[in-house]
């Protein structure tokens, strides 16, 4: 039996976690419970040492109401960002602060039949070397390219697992810790949902610039998924007759003119013939590094560099004008890897838009560069977790045997 009130104790955690800070009035109405049984549990919080008072809110004309806030080291999120060539796994607090040095792996997803196993040594390793118990993690983030099935835990087309197990049910055998998994792009979209640009708004385009173009789609306030999950398949936009074939193993796709591999490939073609560039020591073997200094030069004002991302991003733009026009977005956002480039996306973005859009429809959508940048999918990755965090003691209970609601 789990002791009382335990899912409404969640509830409350999971929403200062998002909010940061909350009243008692707050989480009374966020938790639809009455006012003396949040005041009774938050003071049960309190004295597990999980929740502390923060001070006072902004004066609205009457007394300011006391607001909480979850203490930074009461559990911990394994957060693993995965993209085809790399993967970066951190430990992060409630209060999304790293509390171990984040891990680099060179892990690559095609043609890997032993990468799930990988993975989950990388994970057991990692958190074995950060000194932290098991008991203090509320459970593992794990955002992965590909068609992510998040009802079955499984992955289309990476990380097959043996005998018809899930994802989860493999990580969460291995590690002792629940597992949630989704595609990274949708993880990116919630990070910026719930701590980045899109906060507060109902319809938001969170395109990914990596590998391939990601897309996660904010609308009505909410991540929008499709019909079996797997909406926002931008990258495989038949934009083009340039009988280029596609990772997805069709041709034309916005992702064989536009993605950083391609940046970096037609990189490397031009320095062969002779352009002039700060750039060098460009390999695709070496993919992540290549892109990251395209993107560096860019940014110092190499004219070859900027000119490189510069017709990507126009690329990119045709695309966003689709989903301009079926969407009426309020706001496109530019994150992942590629954000690093910052601003320069914008100006060749922009133009496609402006060119290829009705007015009327585009005049009102607006473009930014997340802040969150390349640490999106890690943030995204633990806020997966804490989105479910008050539905864990269901979940370890069912996996008990046991049927107990609170």
């Amino acid at each position: 039996m789990l002791p009382k009130n335990s899912r409404y104790k969640r509830q409350i955690q999971k929403h200062l976690y998002f909010e940061k800070e909350l009243s008692c009035a707050d989480l009374s109405l966020l938790t639809d419970k009455s006012l003396p049984l949040t005041t009774r549990v938050l003071n049960e919080l309190i004295e597990e040492g999980a929740v502390v008072e923060s001070g006072y809110a902004h004066s609205t004309g009457g007394r300011r109401p006391l607001v909480y806030s979850l203490k930074a080291d009461m559990l911990y999120v394994v957060s693993v960002a995965m993209d085809q060539l790399v993967t970066r796994i951190a430990i992060l607090d409630m209060q999304n602060n790293y509390v171990h040095e984040p891990l680099r792996i060179e892990l690559p997803l095609s043609n890997n039949a032993a990468a799930l196993t990988q993975l989950t040594q990388y994970i057991n390793q990692y958190i074995l070397s950060s000194g932290i118990s098991k008991e203090k993690i509320a459970g593992i983030g794990i955002g992965m390219p590909g068609f992510v099935d998040v009802t079955k835990g499984i992955n289309h087309s990476f990380l097959k697992t043996e005998s018809g197990n899930s994802i989860v049910t493999v990580v969460e055998s291995a590690v002792g810790v629940p597992v949630f998994i989704d595609n990274d792009s949708s993880l990116i979209a919630l990070a910026e949902l719930k701590f980045g640009a899109a906060r507060n708004k109902q319809t938001v385009m969170v395109v990914n610039v990596g590998w391939g173009i990601g897309l996660g789609m904010i609308v009505k306030g909410e991540l929008f998924r499709g019909n079996n999950g797997f909406a926002g398949e931008f990258s495989h936009l038949p934009l083009f007759t340039n009988n280029k074939l596609c990772s997805c193993g069709k041709s034309g796709c916005l992702e064989t003119e536009s993605s950083l591999f391609i940046v970096a490939e037609k990189a490397i073609k031009g320095l062969k013939e002779g352009r002039a560039s700060i750039l060098k020591n460009l390999t695709l073997e070496h993919a992540e590094d290549s892109s990251r200094k395209i993107m560096e030069a860019a940014s110092k004002g190499d004219m070859y560099a900027i000119e490189l991302l510069s017709e990507a991003g126009y690329h990119i733009g045709r695309g966003i004008s689709i989903l301009i026009h079926l969407f009426n977005p309020e706001l496109i956002v530019l994150s992942g890897r590629g954000s690093v480039g910052g601003k320069i996306w914008l100006a060749p973005i922009q133009q496609a838009i402006n060119e290829h859009c009705i007015p009327k429809i585009a005049e009102n959508t607006h473009l930014e560069i997340s802040s969150l940048g390349f640490q999106a999918e890690l943030i995204g990755a633990a806020a997966l977790v804490m989105d479910h965090f008050d539905m864990l003691d269901r979940r370890k209970t069912k996996n008990a045997g046991s049927e107990v609601e609170l």
